[in-house]
This record gives C-alpha cells, sequence and structure tokens, in this order.
C-alpha cells in the first residue's frame, strides 16, 4: 500500500530533485529554490554533510515536499533514514538484505541497476521502483527505449546523466520519473547564490515534463 500510494506520487510528480551539499544551509536553500519551482520529490544524499540534520529541517520548513534519501549503502543508512523520517531511498547498486528491510521499516526503496538482469533481480526481491543508473553510460533515452519491450511493467527511473534537454525525452520513453541534479543546480548559479534562476530552471522543467500524459 505504501508503495503504491509512493509510485501514484512518483508517476505524477515526474521529477526527483538530487541534492548533494557539504553545507547544510547550502542544500537547504537549494532544495527551497527548487520548491518554489514546483519540484517537490526531494532526495538528499547521504554524503552530504549531516544529511539527517538537512532532512528534518526541510520537513518543517517545506511541509509540501516529500524528502528521502540517496547514496544509502547499509542498513545503518537506512535506520538513520527513517529515524529522521525520511520518506524514501534510493540506492546506487542492489542489496536485497536492504530491499528485505526497507520492506520491515515500510519505506519505498529504488535501488540502482543497469542491465535487464540487475532490474528484474531488484524488481522480483521487492523494490519499489528501479533505478537505472547510470542511465549515460549506457545509451541514454535510447537504452531506456529498448528496456521497454520486455520490462515495461517495472517502474523506471533512469539517473545520471539525465538533462534538461533528455528529461522530457526520457518521460515518452517510458521512464517513470527522472532524478537529477547538476543541471537543476549548476555549479554558477550556486556559487553566485542565484536562487531565482535555479527556482526558474525548476519550474520550465516542471510545465515541461507536466505536459507528458
Amino acid at each position: 500500500m505504501i508503495n503504491d500510494k509512493f509510485l501514484n506520487i512518483v508517476k505524477e510528480k515526474k521529477i526527483i530533485a538530487v541534492i548533494r551539499s557539504n553545507q547544510i544551509d547550502l542544500a537547504i536553500l537549494m532544495a527551497k529554490a527548487v520548491a518554489k519551482g514546483g519540484i517537490n520529490l526531494i532526495e538528499i544524499t547521504w554524503n552530504s554533510e549531516n544529511p539527517t540534520k538537512i532532512i528534518e529541517i526541510l520537513t518543517q520548513e517545506l511541509p509540501n515536499c516529500i524528502l528521502g534519501a540517496g547514496t544509502i549503502l547499509t542498513k545503518t543508512h537506512l535506520k538513520e533514514v527513517v529515524k529522521c523520517s525520511g520518506k524514501f531511498v534510493f540506492c546506487p547498486h542492489i542489496n536485497l538484505n536492504l530491499i528485505k528491510k526497507a520492506h520491515q521499516y515500510q519505506i519505498p526503496i529504488i535501488p540502482g541497476a543497469l542491465t535487464p538482469t540487475e532490474i528484474i533481480t531488484a524488481w522480483q526481491n521487492g523494490a519499489t521502483a528501479v533505478k537505472v543508473f547510470p542511465i549515460a553510460s549506457v545509451g541514454g533515452v535510447n537504452y531506456l527505449k529498448n528496456l521497454q519491450s520486455p520490462l515495461s511493467h517495472i517502474p523506471l527511473i533512469p539517473t545520471g546523466g539525465v538533462t534538461l534537454d533528455n528529461a522530457k525525452k526520457l518521460i515518452d520513453a517510458g521512464a517513470i520519473a527522472v532524478g537529477l541534479g547538476g543541471d537543476l543546480f549548476p555549479k554558477k548559479l550556486i556559487e553566485t547564490k542565484n536562487w531565482e534562476a535555479i527556482t526558474e530552471i525548476a519550474t520550465k522543467l516542471n510545465k515541461s515534463l507536466q505536459s507528458v500524459n
């Protein structure tokens, strides 16, 4: 039930903003900028500075957003996500014990996979959806299209090479959503703290993807 509800939200929103930062205050400002642009599925990577604190703060300050964690590698990480009220977890890999533990915690888990065998393995072992990562390394949009005939029943979320230019194409190719960070948060805009420009990028991307049925 929890997985179904989460998947329905992901299919509706279509974008997960991925935030990785070595400064807590910066991560919070990044999240607020994209939230203002209509993106309210936000992943804080676990190799950010104090990710539990970031999630706790944003859960309070962005009540309309759904906060989760990425780069989750261990059961300890998973437990910490649950403790700080994270609502979902992304992993760069498949760990069957981690998937099982997520089921016990009743938190959606999206493990990373690349080949058809890996994707099917993750799905058959209880993944909420599967993160196709890194999508850019294996052909991007064309690779996702090729996966659709045999694997269209598996909800796929490409990350790792998703850009403003190819995000809509990936949704058109069958992805239920995309995860992206670099193109949402250009380094120059972060350095100059141009949050308005980041909000504008988020707004345009959100409008573009919402036009996809």
